[in-house]
């Protein structure tokens, strides 16, 4: 795929290419995404499996064992699970977030659609969900699938992250300005 080196670089923008282009040579671009979804999701709900990919403490065989136990028990396909066991055996466990942010990046490429980063302080509903679609559509002229991540702390609005442009409108981010700006009035 031409173009390939600006979606993605670095040593996880090569892991990621690199398990794009077996998961497009096998036809299982869908179920590796898929896998990796439920692999996301796992990070994003256990601060012991974030402990286990991002510490040093653990050798590689540690890691490898643990993980290869975590991605049994959730059902991840056998190229999904292959290339995370390698990744855990070349010491890149740390970096398997960002890996599947930049497969997603392919996929997303390889579709003609863009992929968007939002945080909100609460779930979307569909409603909601089809309007930042339309929304984002409108803005950028494709398709654009989102992650939601569900961050409490912003308290409302979201915060939209789209290749290196970011809209914040989070309502945390609106009383900060509103803060500073009587700060400098009184």
């Amino acid at each position: 795929m031409a173009g390939k080196d600006t979606i993605v670089s670095g040593m996880a923008g090569r892991y990621a290419s690199a398990l794009f282009d077996l998961a497009k040579e096998q036809g299982a671009i869908d179920a590796v995404s898929a896998d990796l979804d439920v692999l996301a999701r796992l990070l994003d709900e256990s601060e012991d499996l974030r402990r286990l990919t991002r510490s040093p403490v653990f050798s590689a065989e540690e890691q490898e064992k643990a993980i290869a136990a975590v991605l049994a028990k959730a059902g991840i396909g056998a190229s999904t699970a292959n290339f995370v066991r390698l990744v855990a055996r070349n010491r890149r466990l740390f970096a398997i977030e960002p890996m599947i942010r930049g497969f997603r990046a392919l996929v997303a490429a390889d579709k003609g659609t863009m992929t968007a980063e939002v945080t909100v302080a609460e779930p979307l509903t569909d409603g909601r969900r089809s309007a930042l679609a339309a929304a984002l559509k409108d803005i950028t002229g494709k398709t654009v699938e989102f992650d939601v991540k569900v961050d409490p702390k912003i308290l409302g609005g979201l915060v939209v992250r789209l290749g290196s442009r970011m809209v914040d409108a989070s309502l945390k981010t609106k009383l900060n300005s509103i803060k500073l700006a009587m700060k400098e009035v009184g």
